[in-house]
């Protein structure tokens, strides 16, 4: 069986789900987080944590989640996911 195939909000590659990092609306606080466990309710988009600088500079977010999304928080939470990308040994 094949694994379920995303694609990837900034560089539009189609990879294994697992091979992601889910970003979803918290509608609870009205902001967006990383939902590490991939199970967070409503709409949710796909990032490669290395595409994260390209996703807030392009403004994508808003868009995919189909949400008033505040540019600031986004870019918070986009540039924490950056910085794990170049933590990680390549």
């Amino acid at each position: 069986m094949t694994p379920p195939i995303r694609t990837c909000l900034g560089c539009r590659g189609r990879v294994a789900k697992s091979g992601l990092v889910r970003l979803a609306w918290n509608s609870t606080d009205g902001v967006v987080v990383v939902d590490a466990g991939q199970v967070l309710p409503g709409r949710g988009c796909y990032v490669h944590p290395g595409c994260a600088d390209q996703v807030a500079r392009r403004k994508l977010l808003g868009r995919a989640l189909r949400r008033q999304v505040d540019g600031e928080q986004a870019a918070a939470v986009l540039a924490a996911l950056a910085a794990t990308a170049a933590q990680r040994p390549a």
